[in-house]
């Protein structure tokens, strides 16, 4: 009887979990004797699975928006159960009179009978019907039907004050996604034997922010720096480290400025002709995989670690190197696999692939034998589909290159690597960064700019900024050091991410660095005066989780009410943003949220004090409640963009 009834219920939970993505790897059963046994260890560990995961779902803050969706959703099913696919349009009103927010499916419904069935019919009789098969849910109070079919919707305080509550006792929790995906992000990826320069700014924030996100929303990421480490540059790198420093094998050559070593070799290769030909020497050993030149290569690419390290330190960027040499083994399959398909044709000695729609063809053989940047990419597009076994695969490049990603990314379909309808391969493209002249960014002299000078320029400048605010006399050294650097850092990488990232923006340190409107000074400095009010009444951390479970939170006063509903929209503020992945979304909910928050701060008093004393006489706890709810949730989002935040500033 045990086997009969615990079978039939494994199966069906284990295909249940396995469908919903829930189910990891199950433990091993060896040493468990009978069937018996391994059957009641394997139940255990699935019902503890499945506790975990109602446990972390109930936990989960709820998408608002996606919820009204599900309802609406469910009352146009039923209003008008023979249209396919109606337009479900859901959207937070823009003021107070419309209601929290807007149904506005009726007048898409209204063209939709028009064209299908012929039938007129206006879009508030439509608004109409679908109000009336709203079906029971716990957040709508009412519903309103405005101008032509426009249903405003007005939330419950019950069901909000709750939300609220929730948040506080559970913390920020990330929506719930379903099945966990694996998610590989390429960025930052600078070259070898080059400096990194403003232009790897944004490839490396951008993409390091991408990362927070899915891994907040529990995906499965794999961080990845595709390095250019490989390829003919690194011929005349090796001839001139021979010549430069000819015991390199035994004594570690002192390159100590890697950027003039690589102009002296470049210098070399373009006017001396023995040495170019030299060079090209150097790159066949190389990929020959000859000993003496694999260490040449190991030591003039540890050096360029190093710097990149410090850059990555910096800004607490975390990447797994996996460059253009760890996929050459690979070069040659690839083309084999287009030559066996039939996609290749030969022009002038070379190998290309035409992919249709694309009028440039893939190089993927040079015609002396060698590989190119679309052989390495085809390489890497396929290793990270079918032996990483990506759902999603990100690529943070610049919009320079999105003619030849989208060729790649087209030739993977082609030869059928993926499905589009099943993987989402995405390039997350972006625009450069200008000086204030408008121009690009470069130094006066014309060079580009070194990235690790613009990041002592922005530990220098932010320490004026906290000495001009005489934030030196009050704080500590190791608080104003701590400010220094959560200002300097924070206020590059909110330039960045504040701005649509498909746009070029204007790099400057004094709008950056600006405590006024939408900058990281002014959020950072919001957040630790939010952070301020609970201590500066004496409440500590203790007191407010017990008030958490306690107390109801009042949502009374307009302005309560205004910022209750701006926290709770933070998970559909998230789920936009994995979905389109542009993060100024992000920045412009933080900066609403902070000015929502200053608005509620002087219209509800949290801390009331007499006025010929200064002595505390009453803490409205609720409104406590409310400042944490929001120095919580900011919190997190300084978290996703990877800001680190102070207690004091």
């Amino acid at each position: 009887a045990f086997q009969e009834n615990e079978i039939k219920l494994l199966t069906e939970e284990i295909e249940r979990l396995k469908n919903s993505g829930c189910l990891g790897v199950s433990p091993s059963l060896e040493g468990l004797r009978d069937e018996n046994a391994k059957l009641k260890y394997r139940l255990n560990f699935l019902r503890k699975s499945l506790q975990e995961e109602r446990s972390k779902t109930a936990k989960s803050m709820i998408n608002i928006n996606s919820c009204l969706q599900e309802i609406f959703g469910a009352a146009i099913q039923t209003a008008y159960p023979d249209l396919e696919n109606p337009p479900l349009v859901v959207t937070p009103s823009q003021q107070p009179k419309f209601g929290d927010y807007q149904c506005n499916s009726a007048m898409g419904i209204t063209q939709m009978l028009l064209k299908t069935k012929e039938q007129k019919v206006s879009p508030r009789e439509i608004a109409e019907k679908i109000s009336k098969n709203i079906p029971a849910n716990e957040c709508i109070e009412k519903v309103e039907i405005a101008g032509p079919g426009f249903i405003n919707v007005h939330l419950r305080k019950d069901f909000v004050s709750k939300q609220l509550s929730s948040l506080l006792i559970n913390g920020v929790q990330p929506p719930a996604v379903g099945k966990r995906k694996k998610v590989v992000v390429d960025f930052s990826s600078p070259n070898i034997a080059k400096e990194m320069h403003v232009g790897h700014l944004r490839s490396t924030i951008i993409g390091e922010s991408m990362c927070r996100l899915f891994e907040f929303a529990g995906y499965d990421v794999l961080r990845l720096n595709h390095l250019g480490d490989w390829g003919t540059q690194f011929g005349m790198l090796i001839a001139h480290l021979q010549d430069k420093f000819p015991d390199y094998l035994t004594v570690s050559p002192p390159i100590g400025d890697l950027q003039a070593f690589y102009k002296e070799s470049k210098r070399r290769f373009d006017t001396e002709e023995e040495f170019k030909k030299r060079a090209y020497q150097c790159v066949v050993l190389l990929q020959s995989k000859n000993p003496d030149f694999i260490k040449a290569w190991e030591l003039i690419c540890d050096v360029s670690r190093k710097e990149f390290q410090k850059i990555y330190s910096c800004l607490d960027i975390t990447l797994i190197e996996r460059g253009e040499s760890f996929y050459h083994e690979m070069m040659k399959d690839i083309v084999k696999e287009f030559e066996d398909r039939g996609f290749v044709q030969v022009d002038d000695g070379r190998k290309i692939v035409f992919v249709p729609g694309f009028p440039v063809p893939l190089t993927i053989m040079k015609s002396d034998g060698g590989y190119t940047y679309d052989t390495s990419d085809l390489a890497a597009l396929k290793h990270r589909l079918s032996e990483e076994k990506a759902d999603i695969l990100i690529y943070v490049v610049d919009s320079g290159q999105s003619v030849h990603l989208q060729t790649v990314f087209a030739a993977g379909q082609m030869i059928g690597w993926y499905d589009p309808k099943v993987t989402r391969v995405a390039h997350a493209a972006f625009g450069v960064v200008l000086g204030e002249d408008k121009k690009k960014f470069k130094t006066r002299s014309g060079d580009t700019v070194r990235l690790i000078d613009l990041l002592e320029e922005g530990l220098k400048r932010a320490m004026d900024k906290l000495k001009d605010k005489e934030r030196d006399k009050v704080l500590t050294a190791e608080e104003l050091k701590a400010a220094q650097t959560s200002v300097a850092f924070g206020c590059i990488k909110y330039a960045d991410l504040s701005h649509n990232r498909l746009n070029d923006y204007v790099f400057s340190f004094d709008k950056m660095l600006d405590d006024r409107g939408n900058t990281a000074a002014y959020l950072l400095y919001a957040f630790t005066r939010i952070r301020a009010i609970a201590r500066l009444a004496n409440i500590d951390e203790q007191m407010l989780r017990k008030a958490a479970r306690e107390e109801v939170l009042i949502l009374d006063h307009e302005k309560e009410w205004k910022l209750g509903k701006c926290i709770l929209r933070f998970p559909e503020i998230l789920q936009k943003i994995l979905e389109d992945l542009l993060l100024h979304t992000l920045c412009d909910y933080l900066y609403e949220l902070a000015t929502t928050f200053t608005e509620f701060y002087d219209n509800c008093y949290c801390v009331e004090k007499d006025r010929q004393s200064g002595q505390i006489v009453k803490v409205n706890m609720w409104r406590l409640l409310l400042c944490e709810a929001t120095a919580t949730v900011m919190a997190k989002g300084f978290d996703i963009l990877g800001i680190k935040p102070v207690q004091r500033m």
